[in-house]
């Protein structure tokens, strides 16, 4: 009797059983969904606040251990195209014939350029997320160029700057730039590495600011002096640069116009100056200039590259060449690495293009596309074509030029206007040309 209460029991209780370790189970699965959706949420903005402060995928290297991009040269494959995100503000454009280009393509990493002097040392390095080779500038260091050419009263200069630097409490090194003129001596004379002054100089110092809110650098300022024989020519007025804390471990783009005494410059989108009387014209400029100054931290703590460098002389004049001429040919539209994505820089180049088009609305254009003789063949034909067909979109989504008058066509290696065995010869090979139908 005793043992069949029991069994009674115990079948009487068990669907109570069944349904409290249902419960648990079903408690236990919310609370791991619960668990994964929190962590892909927190994983989610984790990524989104490390992509706002600079970390993650946009970080480059402070060393050639670490460093993992290609220093091939531009001319292969690519499939995209894509219409040119644009610096509104950016109305830069360049020379029309390239005199002294420098990419670092040629030179040995952890050397020095081959050509260039300083006081110090400097390195040419490779970084994780810039393509190409890069010259690592040190502090306490100034650079002079291999350049041996003058660049006459009319020219244009162009840069790539990246800054990776995280202030620790000490103020960090002024950066300097600007093109000096060596007179009758050698361009690269080290007498120009302590006194570039000496004959005719203008140079820009870039004061970076202590930390910020983002945990790098702000509250950028920059002021360009002059000198004529040592003395001060001109000096500007002590200048913010706030678009430069928005390019922290970027690629930022510098261009600088001369035309006689007015000097512009540009850093990124944002219009530095525009000094109709900055500069002297005594002598010719024929040197850029570079340099790091000393400062508290030690060479691994700073990262401070340039890469890219295009002097092009001459004014442009889009107009008489395009409408009187019949053709115009350009180096100032520039692409992404191997590919048919337009730089932001080329829509000063672009737009005045574009301008001319609406003024004119009875012509017609082909686009024509080339490029240097590095990679492929085949390849380079079809990157110029897919590099003519950015431009004519450009046209037409950015500036509402109506399609049907824009042709375009690709000629790759086929056409060059240089050599293609110099820096220089290269890059004015990488053109585009509008033609006039």
């Amino acid at each position: 009797m005793l043992q069949r209460l029991l069994i009674l029991i115990a079948l009487f209780s068990l669907p109570f059983a069944m349904q409290a370790q249902l419960g648990n189970l079903m408690n236990k699965a919310k609370n791991k969904v619960k668990q994964r959706i929190d962590n892909k949420v927190d994983n989610a903005m984790d990524n989104t606040l490390d992509e706002v402060e600079g970390k993650g995928k946009g970080n480059t290297s402070k060393s050639n251990e670490t460093a993992t991009s290609k220093t091939t040269t531009p001319g292969d494959e690519t499939t995209e195209t894509a219409s040119v995100v644009s610096y509104t503000k950016f109305d830069f454009v360049p020379g029309d014939k390239v005199v002294y280009a420098e990419d670092f393509a040629q030179d040995e990493v952890g050397e020095l350029p081959v050509g260039w002097n300083t006081n110090n040392r400097g390195e040419v390095i490779t970084l994780s997320n810039a393509t190409g080779k890069w010259l690592r500038l040190v502090g306490g260091s100034k650079y002079l160029t291999a350049n041996k050419d003058t660049f006459s009263r009319n020219f244009t200069v162009e840069f790539d700057l990246i800054y990776d630097v995280e202030p620790n409490g000490y103020g960090l090194p002024t950066v300097n730039f600007g093109f000096l003129a060596s007179h009758t001596d050698a361009s690269n004379d080290n007498k120009f590495l302590t006194q570039p002054n000496l004959y005719q100089l203008a140079k820009i110092d870039l004061l970076i600011g202590p930390k910020g809110k983002k945990g790098y650098a702000e509250n950028f300022r920059a002021r360009l002096y002059s000198h004529l024989n040592r003395g001060q020519f001109f000096a500007s007025e002590l200048k913010s640069v706030d678009d430069l804390g928005n390019y922290a471990k970027k690629v930022s783009h510098v261009a600088m116009q001369v035309q006689g005494t007015r000097l512009r410059c540009w850093v990124n989108n944002f219009k530095l100056y525009d000094l109709p009387m900055a500069l002297p014209t005594q002598y010719v400029f024929n040197q850029l200039f570079f340099e790091l100054e000393s400062s508290n931290y030690k060479d691994n703590e700073l990262g401070y590259y340039i890469g890219n460098i295009k002097v092009a002389t001459g004014k442009p004049d889009t107009r008489h060449k395009f409408l009187e001429e019949g053709k115009f040919s350009t180096t100032g539209i520039l692409f992404d690495f191997q590919s048919a994505v337009l730089k932001p820089e080329s829509y000063g180049v672009i737009k005045e293009m574009a301008t001319l088009l609406k003024e004119n609305a009875s012509v017609r254009v082909k686009v024509v596309g080339h490029t240097s003789s590095d990679g492929d063949d085949a390849a380079n034909m079809e990157l110029s074509k897919k590099r003519a067909e950015a431009v004519k979109n450009a046209l037409v989504k950015e500036f509402s030029i109506d399609a049907s008058r824009i042709e375009s066509a690709g000629k790759g290696e086929t056409q060059p206007v240089a050599d293609n065995k110099t820096p220089e010869g290269k890059m004015q090979n990488r053109r585009v040309e509008f033609i006039k139908l």
